[in-house]
């Protein structure tokens, strides 16, 4: 048997257990909560200026392969690979020895043809002979006339020409050889102006325009890019890819956009109105984002956002925040949802900054 304790034993045991558990239990209190310090800005509309994004292949304003237009063998090459020439520039001459005693002989035989029409009508006004003689004659005549023309066209053949002012690509015929209709003899581009083709979108197809600035890189430039306008956009859609082809033009003045090279393009559309925030200020979470948004009494709080397109570290709020709204810029990750805010302005943090090491871009700081 144990023995039965007095009941006031029993409750102060109780009081005592309960005052351990308590104080066991009990954490320290916090201290004022310190404001943490963030730079802020205030959201009002900007200019601002969406852009696409597509690849291009460098196409020749104008580009062909020259070729012969008759069998024969090559007499004479009047270009190196790679010379820029002139339209009407002779480049390669073939044997023509033949078409030349033949155009002798037509010149000799419209010669011959002329003179006797020249008798015929003396003749014909005296009323020796009849009219009908000297029609007969005039058309001797003018047969023999277009022989003549038809031999020099023969000849002609055998020049071939720059059909326009360009530069020419590696040379594939040497003298003496044969070449057909169809044969290569060389590449010929202008490439002074290039065109670079592109798809964009087809729900993007009404901000279209001819005449929006481009701009594009190239992989053999990396640190350089090129400027161009849209100067063509195509009158189909593409019932496979929804996609219509743009074509934008761009100055080559050194030559540096070679035909079949890739180009990063961006096209730039027209400015508008919009909200823009510092991309720093938006805090992403998976597929949402957020920034943190100061009230009247300084505490932060938790504003969903939807983000548009971005560029040179703006982005484009298009719902969850207004005109007016200021926002925490700097400071974000160490911020929650109802912590009070120390806020300097973004200027004026930007203005009280003093550089501690050299520029990035390789620059002189000046003082």
């Amino acid at each position: 048997m144990y023995p039965v304790l007095p009941a006031r034993v029993v409750l102060v045991a109780l009081f005592c257990a309960a005052l351990a558990a308590c104080g066991s239990d009990a954490t320290p209190q916090r201290g004022p909560q310190t404001a943490a310090k963030v730079t802020t800005t205030v959201l009002a509309l900007q200019p601002w200026s969406d852009t696409i994004r597509a690849l291009g292949t460098v196409k020749a304003r104008e580009s062909v392969t020259v070729t012969a237009k008759v069998s024969e063998t090559v007499q004479a090459v009047h270009f190196d690979s790679g010379d820029e020439v002139e339209a009407g520039t002779p480049l390669v001459e073939l044997t023509g020895n033949q078409q030349r005693a033949m155009l002798e002989q037509a010149q000799a035989t419209a010669e011959e043809a002329a003179r006797l029409y020249s008798r015929q009508d003396n003749l014909a006004m005296q009323g020796v002979i009849p009219r009908a003689s000297l029609d007969a004659q005039r058309a001797v005549r003018d047969y023999a006339r277009a022989r003549v023309e038809e031999m020099r066209a023969a000849l002609a053949d055998r020049v071939i020409r720059a059909p326009f002012t360009g530069m020419l690509g590696i040379r594939q015929v040497s003298p003496g050889a044969l070449v057909t209709p169809g044969t290569p003899i060389a590449t010929l581009d202008d490439i002074s102006h290039v065109y670079v083709d592109f798809p964009v979108p087809e729900d993007l197809f009404a901000s279209l325009a001819v005449g929006q600035q481009l701009t594009a890189t190239a992989a053999a430039y990396p640190a350089r890019e090129f400027a161009g306008v849209v100067s063509t956009i195509d009158s189909r859609i593409d019932p496979l890819t929804r996609a219509v082809n743009v074509r934008g033009e761009f100055v080559n003045a050194d030559r540096a956009l070679r035909p079949g090279m890739l180009l990063q393009v961006t096209l730039i559309r027209p400015p508008r109105q919009a909200l823009l925030v510092p991309e720093i200020s938006i805090v992403q979470v998976g597929n949402s984002a957020f920034v943190y948004r100061v009230q009247a009494d300084e505490v932060v709080e938790r504003a969903d956002v939807e983000v548009g397109s971005r560029r040179g570290g703006l982005a484009e709020v298009t719902a969850g925040l207004a005109v007016g709204d200021r926002i925490v810029v700097d400071g974000t990750g160490k911020l929650r949802p109802g912590d009070r805010v120390d806020a300097v302005p973004a200027q004026a943090a930007a203005a009280t900054d003093e550089p501690a090491t050299p520029a990035t871009d390789g620059s002189a700081h000046e003082d």
